[in-house]
């Protein structure tokens, strides 16, 4: 089981992280935290890097649910969701498997939650890959 579902948009990096924002958005998620990587880079270490930011994604229905069956799954949340330009017109967009990065905890409870959420962001990921179609 991968670590992460991901696709590839035909489209400007700024332009991405609007599109993929707004699918987010269709699944009930919003973004907590965004961590522009290149800029932290550059800032902390004077290095060149490619466009890349971490979405903290999080549904909050989600989340309580989450918590009250698992007190320290909040060191899992956020959902990550990695936007990264591949070239100036392609960009690839990951999100976290919630059931693969639940795997070792041991709360049934709690993988009927993760795989609710897996589905939520697979079709986050499916609707981003009809775009590139588009």
């Amino acid at each position: 089981m991968s670590y992460y579902i991901s696709a590839t948009l035909a489209q400007p990096f700024e332009q991405s992280i609007g599109t993929v924002i707004e699918e987010l958005k269709k699944e009930g998620f919003g973004v907590l935290t965004d961590i522009d990587v290149k800029a932290t880079m550059k800032k902390k270490l004077n290095v060149d890097f490619r466009n890349y930011r971490i979405l903290g994604a999080c549904n909050p229905p989600f989340a309580l649910k989450a918590l009250e069956a698992e007190d320290k799954i909040g060191t899992l949340l956020p959902c990550s969701v990695i936007v990264q330009e591949l070239n100036p017109e392609m960009v690839e967009v990951a999100v976290v498997n919630p059931v693969s990065s639940m795997h070792e905890v041991e709360n049934e409870a709690l993988h009927f939650i993760a795989k609710e959420i897996q589905e939520k962001l697979q079709r986050v990921i499916t609707a981003l890959a009809q775009k590139k179609k588009a």
